[in-house]
């Protein structure tokens, strides 16, 4: 993907952030982005735990993990307190924002502001941005773990 500037994000809450993480305020950081939603099978079971992995080993790099819980279906079911609970269950302790609506009902509007900004296709989507804040890699569904650190890896020997 040839580099373009990451859309800006829309969190209505964040957790597990003193506070509001902004791609601003990280840049100078490689940020690994991880769109989920807790009632997705292929992010329960793939996404999340490979997220778990990349904080896990690049926790000694200047890598910003950051979950964006981007929920597009079944909003009464996944709103911020189950959301808590979730993060507190899976032990998820690097940042997560809510991804944003538009004003007025979800159900109208169910495609979250920061999913529209990044044309996401569902969950998971990962979004890789360099230290410049340009969006190098996105793609919906899951890629190899063994490309996925190499790729951060290769983000975070370039240039500041």
């Amino acid at each position: 993907m040839a580099p373009q500037p990451a859309p800006d994000w829309s969190i209505s809450r964040w957790f597990n952030a003193d506070q509001d993480l902004t791609l601003a305020s990280l840049r100078g950081r490689v940020v690994f982005l991880h769109a989920f939603q807790m009632l997705c099978p292929g992010c329960v079971q793939h996404a999340v735990p490979q997220s778990l992995k990349v904080a896990a080993a690049f926790a000694g790099t200047d890598l910003a993990v950051v979950g964006l819980h981007t929920v597009f279906e079944h909003h009464h079911a996944m709103g911020p307190e189950a959301l808590a609970v979730y993060l507190h269950e899976n032990r998820i302790a690097y940042p997560v924002g809510v991804d944003a609506y538009r004003e007025g009902d979800p159900e109208r509007h169910p495609l979250p502001l920061t999913m529209h900004a990044y044309a996401m296709q569902g969950t998971p989507t990962l979004c890789l941005i360099d230290r410049r804040g340009n969006l190098r890699r996105q793609l919906f569904g899951l890629l190899d773990d063994l490309r996925l650190g190499a790729e951060i890896a290769t983000l975070l020997a370039g240039p500041a």
